[in-house]
């Protein structure tokens, strides 16, 4: 999607007559300005047209996607759900706290669901529009402050209403999680990652830890151990644009060995408890480290609690932490 509209742009702009041309430009620099000025604009709750209808319920039940409450989450705080496994392309996530936000509405009432996802997707023409009327938002530090300090924003409303905060969902371990992502294995890349323990220290934020069994299953891709020239070429591109180039392999539209399609598997976002922290403008490290490590204590025991029940041969499968 990124890739395409950006060479949309592009291809218009190279063939288009000099009106084409400086409507590009224009376009181009109201983005720049409107992003940069104040990103609330461009980042709205999304419109309910988009996050709850028919088609996105028919995707739900293709797979079929589950949310799980393990508790209740109280409106009058905003939170930061820390999410495992980020697999392909975040699926379950995905369909849950944006484009099918029905159960979640259900389960979490006054809770406005959003998505970060990086900010480079809302400087690209086209995908900033599709991603906004989505409720996504962007996962850089000055838009995630922005949305966990505050809450009933005036703008952009989108007839959801009932809203007293924000869950905003963060997956953890990004791009260089999804390396690791292959059926039957739950690697996740936590250990190192903290930044959105500090975030939550300094908007006094709950951390609630979820993870979405069998996120990993509906897709594989071509092997790439570490150190592998894929991996190594895969690593590189990461650090240079922020996207692992993955091969993607999954079934296709009227077989099930392959294809570029999604496998039809079960897949269960099981939502934790909140970790509270004390807020703090500038957080301590010993502090940061103590909860980061309850962070990954309710996770593993989140992971051995449901693994049985919601993978398959769940008993042979180990979490690992990277």
């Amino acid at each position: 999607m990124y890739a395409g509209s950006c060479t949309d742009i592009l291809v218009c702009y190279y063939y288009g007559n000099i009106l084409w041309r400086l409507l590009i430009l224009a376009y181009l620099t109201f983005i720049y300005f409107d992003h940069t000025r104040n990103f609330s604009d461009i980042h709205g709750n999304g419109f309910k047209i988009f996050r709850n209808n028919c088609i996105w319920r028919h995707f739900r039940d293709y797979f079929p996607i589950e949310l799980i409450k393990t508790v209740d989450l109280s409106p009058d705080r905003n939170y930061i759900l820390a999410s495992f496994p980020h697999g392909i392309i975040g699926t379950g996530i995905s369909c849950n706290m944006s484009s099918d936000i029905r159960k979640w509405l259900e389960l979490f009432p006054g809770i406005r669901p959003k998505i970060g996802t990086l900010d480079m997707h809302f400087y690209t023409p086209i995908l900033r529009e599709l991603l906004r009327y989505w409720g996504l938002v962007s996962v850089s530090k000055d838009s995630l402050m922005y949305y966990l300090t505050k809450s009933n924003h005036p703008k952009h409303v989108d007839n959801l209403d009932g809203f007293t905060s924000n869950a905003v969902a963060i997956l953890i371990g990004g791009a260089q999680e999804a390396l690791d992502s292959h059926p039957g294995r739950y690697i996740i890349t936590l250990k190192r990652r903290k930044g959105f323990v500090k975030l939550a220290i300094r908007t006094g934020s709950p951390i609630v830890p979820t993870f979405s069994f069998g996120e990993v299953e509906i897709f594989d891709q071509v092997n790439n151990p570490p150190n592998s020239w894929l991996r190594r070429f895969q690593t590189l591109t990461k650090r240079l644009t922020g996207i692992s180039p993955l091969i993607v392999l999954g079934r296709g539209f009227f077989q099930y060995t392959f294809g570029f399609l999604p496998r039809r598997k079960h897949i269960v976002q099981v939502v934790g408890s909140p970790i509270e922290v004390e807020k703090n403008d500038l957080p301590d490290p010993e502090y940061v480290d103590k909860i980061h490590q309850q962070v990954i204590e309710q996770l593993t025991e989140m992971f051995d609690k449901y693994k049985v029940k919601y993978i398959e041969n769940g008993k042979k499968v180990n979490l690992v932490i990277t």
